[in-house]
C-alpha cells in the first residue's frame, strides 16, 4: 500500500468520515486521482474532472481550502457536480489545495455522508496531512527504494491520456483546447463515462471524433 493511500486511510479515521482523495492538477483544469481511501470516494473525485467544476477546482484555482459543510446548497454554484455527487449519498466535501509558492498540483478532498462542519482542530488536521502529502508527491516516491508511487504514476498516466484525446478533439473538430476539453465533458457527463474513458475512446478510435462532441 503506497503513502499516499495510508495517508487518505489515516485522516477518514481521524475525521470519521467517508474518505479521503489526493488528485493532481494542472492549469487547464486536467488531473487525475493519485490516491483514495476507496473506489467509491475515487469515482466521486474523478466526477469533479468530468464535470469540470467542483469544490476540488475552485480549491485548486483560488489556492485556498473550499469547505463545503451542505453540498445540496450549492446547487448553483456547481450544478452538474452537485447533482451527480448528492444522488450519490455525499453530503458535505472540503477540499484542501496542494502547493508550494506560486505553484499548485494538486487537491486533498475530504468527503463526508451528512451535512455539518469540520471543527477548528479538524480543518487544522486536514491543513496538516495537505502539507504531508504535498511532500510525498514532491518526492514522488511511495518508499524508500525511490520509485515513483503507483498512484501518482497512474494519476500522470490519466492526464497525459487526457491531454491526448483533446489534441484530436482539437485537430478533428477545428476547435481550441479549452472548448475540445468542454466538449469531452460534456459528453462524458451525459453519458455518465469518466473523462479518462472516453479519452480512452478516442485515443483507440472507438469514438467517432465528427459527431457526438
Amino acid at each position: 500500500m503506497g503513502e499516499l493511500r495510508r495517508l487518505c486511510l489515516g485522516l477518514t479515521a481521524s475525521l470519521t468520515v467517508r474518505g479521503v482523495v489526493v488528485s493532481l492538477m494542472s492549469a487547464n483544469q486536467s488531473g487525475g486521482v493519485a490516491a483514495a481511501s476507496d473506489a467509491h470516494c475515487r469515482e466521486l473525485d474523478e466526477l469533479q474532472f468530468t464535470t469540470g467544476e467542483g469544490p476540488c477546482h475552485d480549491a485548486f484555482r483560488s489556492r485556498r481550502p473550499i469547505l463545503t459543510p451542505d453540498l445540496g446548497t450549492e446547487i448553483g454554484r456547481w450544478p452538474g457536480y452537485v447533482s451527480a455527487a448528492t444522488d450519490a449519498g455525499v453530503g458535505a466535501i472540503f477540499a484542501f489545495p496542494l502547493y508550494v509558492g506560486a505553484i499548485g498540483f494538486g487537491v486533498l478532498s475530504v468527503f463526508s455522508e451528512r451535512a455539518g462542519s469540520l471543527t477548528v482542530d479538524q480543518v487544522s488536521m486536514a491543513l496538516t496531512f495537505a502539507e504531508i502529502a504535498t511532500d510525498l508527491l514532491l518526492d514522488q516516491s511511495g518508499g524508500s527504494d525511490g520509485r515513483i508511487d503507483p498512484g501518482l504514476e497512474s494519476a500522470l498516466g490519466h492526464r497525459a491520456e487526457i491531454y491526448q484525446a483533446q489534441g484530436m478533439v482539437k485537430v478533428a473538430l477545428d476547435v481550441d483546447l479549452r472548448e475540445a476539453l468542454a466538449r469531452m465533458r460534456a459528453y462524458a457527463f451525459s453519458h455518465d463515462q469518466p473523462l479518462i474513458d472516453l479519452a480512452r475512446e478516442i485515443i483507440r478510435d472507438r469514438h467517432r471524433l465528427d459527431r457526438g462532441l
